[in-house]
């Protein structure tokens, strides 16, 4: 047992860290950027893509640039995305909007006059903005009213009863019904019907508008990473187990772990604490000196099980694995089994499919003055096949540029695409827009482009929405770090990522705060002298507003 003792000794030492960070999207970075500013680097990440970034990821076709995944900063004051960008010339201060004309037509290719747009959208901004009072006002909606959809569609109705003329109010419907199909890609859901409506509030809207990165979303990486020694980052590392307490879980854990676990350290304290005193009787003086040394010394460590069947021991661990994921696998990939409140909150907040089209051009076709092409569907009598109506959910064609066309769909009608092939998408977006426009001549785009983030085994889903049923106390009971005992200063596990930031869910600027935060605070209070005021991207209030909301 002595020899037992000592290898499973050097195996926790050869892969053994302060901290492993599991995840290399923005929160995971955030947080390895934190400990790098601020002196510590005893840690790891550990990403299962072959690539950093999660779901910042820009790729080229033909002539030009896009994103599948974040599209802007959100906002400006207190954005540290912002700040990053700015700080390193990745985006120009002074931020001009370019002129945004948005045509309407319906399925005969009729387009709808500029002012009935414009009466209709601005009515539904009112009725958005009545929604997110009921967070912040805490006063009660109508009875029988749940959901952002149900609410804004009470509104519509009310606000159409005045029109006397059926195909006025037919038409302005259509206009509601547009809307609220673009609200689901901005809040990720199937249908706003979905939307808790006294949660809508809780996501604080950062002024200032959205940015774009010319350069393209995935040169924020740069600044980020810089600091960090590539030695630091293991990609293509799927995680499959997080032993986050193996004093209290230590015996069942090597059953499923398998082979790879059985010469480990905790293999060795879990025969000694287990034995009967006859048994520990028996053992030398030499190998119990050998062992009890061995449990001091690692009996807090973490464990974390890769699917290649490397291990890694830490005494802390950051988790930024999506929502998406977890709603599959935390039933199995924490040992012991997450407290239940958590995994109530994981099971109640939404994160589902958003996806992109991008169609791309030989040569311009559109007007130049055109921006946007709203699509406004008929709603059917009867519920159809998702699989002969997907379409219906694309709400529009946005052109990113004269030769690039973008295009979004969410919920079940997203994940119905993701199972198409992009040729296919690609004919059928051709149809629709022959079809609104009123155009048999409009061209075949070159390529199409279609994302599939539902279908990705390690996001799973888009971002977070908040259910009706679930709310913000959801989230920050994922955020919520977990301890081995009361006794311990520090916990054993922490969580980061867009889904445990109670104002920010769903942001990139959400995931890179969280990331700073579970950070700061495994490094509090070791490192009283912090160096937050260092590096371009702490320049304005930011800084303050973390040292006032985000320490914990």
């Amino acid at each position: 047992m002595g020899d037992e003792s000592i290898n499973s000794r050097k195996k926790c030492e050869t892969n053994k860290y302060d901290v492993i960070i599991i995840g290399g999207g923005i929160a995971g970075l955030a947080a390895a950027n934190y400990f790098v500013k601020n002196g510590m680097d005893d840690f790891i990440i550990l990403e299962a893509r072959k690539r950093i970034g999660g779901r910042i990821i820009s790729i080229p076709l033909k002539n030009h640039s896009v994103e599948l995944g974040a599209n802007y900063i959100h906002g400006v004051l207190g954005n540290p995305i912002f700040e990053l960008a700015t700080g390193n010339g990745l985006v120009n201060i002074i931020n001009v909007p370019k002129p945004h004309k948005v045509i309407a037509a319906t399925e005969d290719g009729k387009q709808v006059p500029f002012g009935v747009l414009h009466e209709i959208h601005e009515a539904y901004v009112c009725f958005l903005r009545r929604c997110e009072e009921y967070f912040l006002c805490q006063y009660l909606p109508p009875p029988d009213i749940h959901s952002v959809g149900e609410h804004i569609n009470l509104e519509a109705a009310i606000y159409l009863e005045r029109l006397p003329n059926s195909e006025e109010k037919k038409l302005r419907r259509l206009i509601f019904d547009c809307l609220l199909k673009r609200e689901t890609c901005i809040s990720g859901c199937n249908t706003m019907d979905d939307i808790d409506l006294l949660e809508l509030g809780s996501y604080t809207e950062l002024q200032g508008g959205n940015i774009v990165i010319p350069s393209g979303f995935s040169s924020i990486l740069e600044p980020v990473t810089k600091n960090i020694s590539p030695d630091k980052i293991i990609k293509n590392v799927p995680v499959i187990k997080i032993i986050w307490d193996t004093e209290q879980h230590s015996s069942s854990r090597f059953e499923e772990v398998g082979d790879e676990s059985e010469d480990s350290d905790q293999t060795v304290i879990e025969d000694i604490s287990k034995a009967s005193p006859e048994k520990a009787g028996d053992t030398s003086e030499g190998q119990t000196n050998v062992t009890e040394k061995s449990s001091k010394k690692f009996s807090h460590c973490v464990e974390v099980v890769c699917e290649n069947g490397q291990c890694f021991y830490a005494n802390h661990v950051i988790c930024t694995i999506p929502l998406g994921v977890l709603k599959d696998k935390a039933g199995t990939l924490f040992e012991p089994a997450l407290p239940q409140y958590k995994l109530d909150s994981i099971e109640r907040l939404l994160f589902n499919a958003v996806d992109k089209i991008f169609l791309e051009y030989e040569r311009p076709f559109l007007n130049p003055d055109i921006t946007e092409i709203m699509l406004l569907w008929e709603s059917p009598p009867m519920p159809e096949d998702v699989s002969k109506s997907w379409f219906k959910k694309i709400y529009s064609f946005v052109k990113v540029t004269e030769t690039l066309l973008l295009g979004w769909v969410s919920g079940k009608e997203a994940e119905y695409m993701e199972t198409l092939s992009m040729e296919e998408v690609g004919a059928t977006c051709t149809k629709l827009l022959r079809k609104f426009l009123n155009d048999p001549f409009v061209p075949e785009p070159q390529t199409c482009v279609c994302t599939s983030w539902k279908k990705q085994p390690y996001t799973r889903g888009a971002y977070t929405a908040i259910a009706v049923g679930a709310s913000q106390s959801d989230i920050e009971s994922l955020a919520q770090p977990l301890f081995r005992n009361v006794h311990d200063k520090k916990p054993a596990l922490l969580f980061a990522g867009e889904h445990t930031h109670g104002s920010f869910y769903s942001t990139v600027h959400g995931a890179y705060l969280s990331g700073q935060i579970a950070a700061r605070r495994l490094l509090t209070p070791e490192f009283a002298a912090e160096n937050v005021l260092e590096g371009p991207e702490s320049n304005d209030l930011n800084n303050w507003i973390q040292g006032v909301q985000l320490d914990g």
